[in-house]
């Protein structure tokens, strides 16, 4: 068979999979959130009222809170995965590390001011109750994934 046949069907079948895998993962992370909705309800006792205007912040917070751990430090990652350290020249190594303090320090001022906006909504004590309910989600989480191992 001619491979000007054959190489646009495999193109196609292979942009087929990987939206399927696209699929699947933004399915997972929908699964994950809801789950931690449910948890954060439960362990944060919310009134109606504080309900109303915690979630579209916390919301916000995540969605952004993603953005930067999973976009950002996923190219910053790529680079050190595709063994990219070994060939790094020291100022390369430089600015590398540049890069990912300046993701960090983006992190921690997005959850300092998102820190700040819940204090308006709710008491202190359930901002330090939503840092620990967070903690223990995730270590679930984790546990739960450890426990049932990566699926093939």
């Amino acid at each position: 068979m001619n491979i000007k046949k054959i190489l646009p069907i495999l193109l196609l079948l292979f942009s087929f999979n990987f939206y399927a895998q696209g699929e699947k993962m933004k399915e997972k992370k929908e699964q994950i959130k809801v789950l931690k909705v449910a948890f954060l309800t439960t362990e944060l006792d919310l009134t109606t009222s504080e309900a109303e205007k915690f979630w579209p912040l916390y919301n916000t917070f995540d969605d952004k809170q993603f953005e930067l751990r999973h976009q950002k430090m996923k190219t910053l990652m790529k680079r050190i995965n595709d063994g990219g350290l070994d060939k790094m020249s020291e100022k390369e190594a430089s600015t590398f590390l540049t890069q990912m303090e300046s993701n960090e320090e983006e992190l921690f001022l997005l959850r300092k001011k998102f820190t700040a906006n819940l204090k308006t909504i709710i008491p202190a004590i359930k901002i330090i109750k939503l840092r620990k309910s967070e903690e223990d989600f995730n270590r679930k989480l984790l546990h739960q994934y450890r426990d049932k191992g990566p699926r093939k």
